[in-house]
């Protein structure tokens, strides 16, 4: 992922990489050989190459077991930090991430990059219009075979908590709902390459009555959806699908009555999405805004919990 990181940190105006950390050094190195820096500083001990640099902001590209120790380390030592999702690998441990961000007084924002989608604005955008009356219902599909290798081959949960946490994140996003109760069956279905259970379905329970419901798999052979998940939205006056890229359809009632109401089709409107847009980019820039000026990031970490 620092690949991506590192991309978009070469967009974001006034961004200078001062140090690169892993593990292993040599990887690092790498990085910084890949990407130009030579006067950054490499190494694997990411508190004294702060103290160092005097860097002002911490990336955090790790996986999730590594958030706690990171990003506590980083705001202790003045740092704000834009960090990978999940937030964290536990609730204990996310909650000790978020007083540790209040207790800085630093800004402390995951990285929900797919927020930041022109075509999930405009979906937003019409919900939020209620064009198709107050939402009731959401659903969304997530099939993908993933061959990552690596630690998500070996984690547990690594549909739900590593990728389905982009999903119920944009379900917030869209119902302008929270969670607050949930049903989850997992399961490592014949023929997967997981370690642990790469599929789920879940039932939420959210504020305002609306009920969510999520299918995914990772170890999904054929016919499989775009990243951003398909997604079907219920209204008492209509419905939305959007597929997760550009293709959306809607119908609202016309005149009710007899066995099916009659319907009509809706034109998803255009919407001007201002500077939520551009995925890392576009998030690593309104992070940078913030932390110059003292704002608010849409994926605040009290947020993001």
């Amino acid at each position: 992922m620092s690949t991506a990181w590192l991309n978009a940190a070469k967009e974001t105006p006034g961004v200078e990489i001062v140090g690169l950390v892993d593990i292993r050094e040599e990887a690092a190195r790498k990085r910084s050989q890949e990407f130009g820096l030579a006067q950054a500083v490499t190494g694997t001990e990411m508190k004294s190459i702060i103290q160092q640099t005097r860097a002002d902001v911490v990336f955090d590209c790790t996986i999730p077991e590594a958030h706690l120790s990171v990003v506590t380390t980083a705001l202790q030592l003045g740092c704000h930090v834009l960090g990978e999702k999940p937030l964290a690998d536990s609730m204990d441990n996310a909650r000790k991430m978020v007083a540790a961000a209040k207790q800085a007084g630093k800004i402390y924002t995951v990285i929900q990059n797919r927020r930041y989608d022109p075509n999930i604005r405009r979906l937003k955008a019409l919900l939020a219009s209620g064009a198709i009356g107050p939402i009731t219902t959401l659903y969304s599909d997530f099939f993908i075979g993933a061959h990552f290798g690596g630690f998500r081959d070996r984690m547990e949960h690594p549909l739900v908590l590593d990728m389905a946490i982009h999903t119920f994140d944009a379900a917030r996003f869209l119902t302008a709902a929270d969670p607050v109760a949930v049903y989850c069956k997992e399961w490592n279905p014949q023929g997967s390459w997981y370690d642990h259970n790469a599929s789920a379905v879940a039932i939420f329970e959210m504020t305002n009555g609306i009920i969510y419901n999520y299918r995914g798999a990772w170890s999904c052979e054929g016919l499989h959806t775009k990243w951003e998940s398909d997604w079907r939205v219920l209204g008492v006056s209509g419905s939305v699908k959007w597929d997760g890229t550009d293709k959306f359809e809607a119908q609202v009632v016309a005149e009710r009555g007899g066995f099916n109401s009659k319907l009509r089709d809706v034109e998803i409107p255009a919407c001007d999405p201002g500077s939520k847009v551009g995925g890392h980019v576009g998030l690593m820039r309104e992070f940078i805004h913030c932390v110059r000026t003292g704002g608010t990031p849409e994926t605040i970490c009290t947020n993001n919990i």
